[in-house]
């Protein structure tokens, strides 16, 4: 028999009424407050979503319907019962679609954090999965804006496919891909889609891969004016077309030799819980960074983008492919100091390793930051994550790293973090930056993320996760931006952005 039921005179059987959770007593003191005789009606239910809900366009019709979509008694208004059960409903999102795009979408490229993807071409893990276009329609669908293509010559060399170089990655055609995105690079966001492109190819294929790409997207692909601008141009006036960024071409050396990925048994296995939930943010107090492993990782020393004057032509280039490439990649000579170099007249974009992040940030954190003011950062998962893990993306962006490249096949908290970030401003993919990570005060200094603020107001916050169920944290506002500190590990999509882009307000 269930559980649901008991006996009454051994005949016949009665249900239990089910306990439903009860309101807390601040969500029972805001309803009375918008409410007249126990019921919350049309237009006192509109001045809540007005006045609480801070909706300035919502109507009374907003306000009925609403009520018109929870089944319960009272078609007249809303309970407190009702009440409660609106406020965690699908109706009532953490961000409201109807809010749209709202941020300012006018403003150079480098001005905004970037849904970016990172091997958007796998199934699954990093060493053996299958490569399909399948993954890269899932990602654009979502809302992502960058797609990471590896292009390799074919098995007979007379061709171009798409793998991870050196593994055990099954291959999928290059056209295949490109297809997929001229098919679906809009279909959640009208805004612009970057092709980031890791180059292995010789002369005469990059010439090939430079005809595939013109006579696929046609009008959509975007072609600059000048071969490296001074600034890049803004979202708004890029909808609907496609970017091509890689590092300019030069001689495909076939015989490359790819270093022997270290062994990373020193570093201990990850727990069970680990592998099925990503480790722990390392802490960032008062912006400070503890890492734990500070081993140069084999991408650090073999990297993704080779280091390389990006303006220097090379004798065996295919000029046509050259002209594709509307954000130009790649590095100066020297180390990662040379690399964080502004340019005054030419703005570049540059990938780094996370792990490459992590140490940079310890002792050069304003000179990223000031870096990411007009170029863009780039920044890649380490090697070993073969299982597709991803990593910490908050360190990417308090430092103004545009792309924070992530594995969106992968799983875990810092995926989840990813997409609640680009949950904002409309799912549009593109996030705009504080003004703190883009402006300069008045000595020409810049945000350091490292700096020690007095504390100015501790803010509590109650998050309700539903049916009665919620969780306490703490953020403590600086004068800068600082990140929260959490009293659990639970992430809100709606608080998580304000407190990434400084916009939460006390």
């Amino acid at each position: 028999m269930s559980k649901q039921t008991y006996s009454v005179c051994f005949c016949c059987r009665r249900r239990f009424k089910l306990a439903l959770a009860e309101a807390p007593p601040e969500i029972k003191t805001l309803f009375y407050s918008y409410s007249e005789n126990d019921l919350m009606s049309p237009f006192l239910l509109q001045r809540f979503l007005v006045h609480v809900q801070k909706q300035e366009k919502a109507t009374i019709e907003d306000a009925q319907a609403i009520i018109d979509s929870l089944k319960h008694f009272h078609r007249k208004g809303l309970n407190l019962e009702s009440f409660f059960k609106y406020l965690f409903s699908d109706t009532n999102l953490p961000i409201l679609p109807s809010l749209g795009v709202h941020h300012d979408m006018t403003l150079p490229l480098s001005h905004y954090f970037i849904y970016t993807g990172h091997n958007s071409y796998l199934t699954g893990n990093q060493l053996s999965s299958d490569c399909s276009d399948v993954p890269i329609i899932n990602a654009l669908k979502r809302g992502v804006r960058v797609i990471e293509l590896d292009i390799w010559p074919n098995a007979s060399k007379d061709n171009v496919d798409v793998l991870h170089g050196k593994t055990l990655t099954t291959p999928v055609e290059l056209i295949r891909c490109l297809r997929a995105i001229k098919e679906h690079a809009f279909d959640a966001s009208e805004y612009p889609v970057v092709i980031t492109l890791e180059d292995h190819l010789t002369p005469d294929l990059q010439a090939k891969v430079a005809e595939m790409v013109a006579q696929t997207f046609g009008d959509m692909l975007f072609s600059p004016s000048t071969e490296i601008p001074k600034e890049f141009p803004s979202p708004e006036s890029l909808k609907k077309r496609i970017i091509i960024s890689t590092k300019p071409p030069k001689e495909y050396l076939e015989g490359k030799e790819i270093k022997e990925k270290g062994d990373d048994s020193q570093h201990g296995k990850a727990s069970a819980d680990e592998e099925a939930w990503g480790k722990e943010f390392p802490s960032m107090k008062h912006g400070t960074i503890d890492f734990q492993d500070n081993k140069m990782d084999e991408e650090d020393l073999n990297d993704e983008e080779d280091s390389d004057e990006s303006d220097k032509s090379h004798p065996n280039e295919a000029p046509e492919y050259r002209s594709l490439i509307a954000i130009h990649a790649g590095k100066p000579k020297g180390g990662i100091t040379e690399w964080l170099k502004v340019d005054p007249d030419k703005v570049r974009r540059l990938s780094i390793s996370e792990q490459q992040l992590e140490k940079a940030a310890i002792t050069l954190g304003k000179e990223i930051v000031r870096f990411t003011q007009r170029n863009i950062l780039r920044v890649y998962p380490k090697s070993t994550r073969i299982t597709s893990s991803n990593y910490n993306p908050l360190i990417g962006w308090m430092h103004g790293a545009q792309m924070v490249a992530f594995n969106m096949q992968g799983y875990g908290r810092p995926l989840w973090l990813m997409h609640g970030m680009f949950k904002a401003n409309g799912g549009c993919g593109y996030v705009k930056k504080p003004d703190y990570l883009v402006k300069t005060g008045p000595n020409d200094e810049v945000f350091d993320p490292k700096a020690k603020l007095p504390v100015k107001t501790t803010l509590k916050v109650t998050v309700y996760m539903g049916e009665g169920w919620y969780y306490d944290f703490k953020h403590t506002h600086f004068d800068q931006y600082s990140p929260p500190d959490f009293y659990t590990r639970v992430s809100y999509n709606d608080l998580l952005h304000d407190f990434v882009t400084g916009s939460f307000e006390i």
